[in-house]
């Protein structure tokens, strides 16, 4: 019915799946061992924005989906810790535990743009109600 509130609330949902990839991320920095209790550290997750057409107003505009969530593949970063428990026991990176390959710094940067993206959202949805509201008191 309001294609500027349908498409904002897409911004919003979708803007809010990249800030759970990146508060995994983050709460996951340390995480040695997957689900199951192997050794293998946590992959990074990151969010693929697509365009929705299904959303859209009759200019054009076009809201926003999230079409997937990737697992980065990169290389574990390993810290030699010869006494802990997931440390490597043979091997290349023998005494050495590989730690989830995550930036801090660019999570933190990541949450700040996501965290203003839908903040950005919300002001345009205050502002289209403002408008509604105020098209429905010339009105009536």
């Amino acid at each position: 019915m309001f294609p500027a509130l349908d498409i904002s609330s897409s911004a919003l949902t979708a803007q809010r799946l990249r800030m759970d990839a990146i508060a995994g991320n983050i709460a996951n920095v340390s995480t040695t061992r997957n689900g199951q209790g192997e050794a293998i550290p946590y992959q990074p997750k990151f969010v693929i924005f697509a365009t929705d057409n299904s959303i859209q107003n009759a200019d054009g505009a076009e809201g926003v989906r999230v079409q997937s969530v990737e697992t980065a593949q990169v290389e574990p970063r390993y810290k030699f810790q010869p006494g802990h428990p997931d440390a490597a026991k043979q091997g290349p990176h023998q005494g050495y535990v590989a730690y989830p390959n995550i930036d801090m710094t660019t999570e933190m940067v990541d949450a700040l743009e996501a965290s203003r993206a839908y903040e950005a959202n919300v002001g345009v949805v205050e502002m289209s109600k403002s408008m509604i509201q105020q098209a429905l008191r010339i009105v009536a």
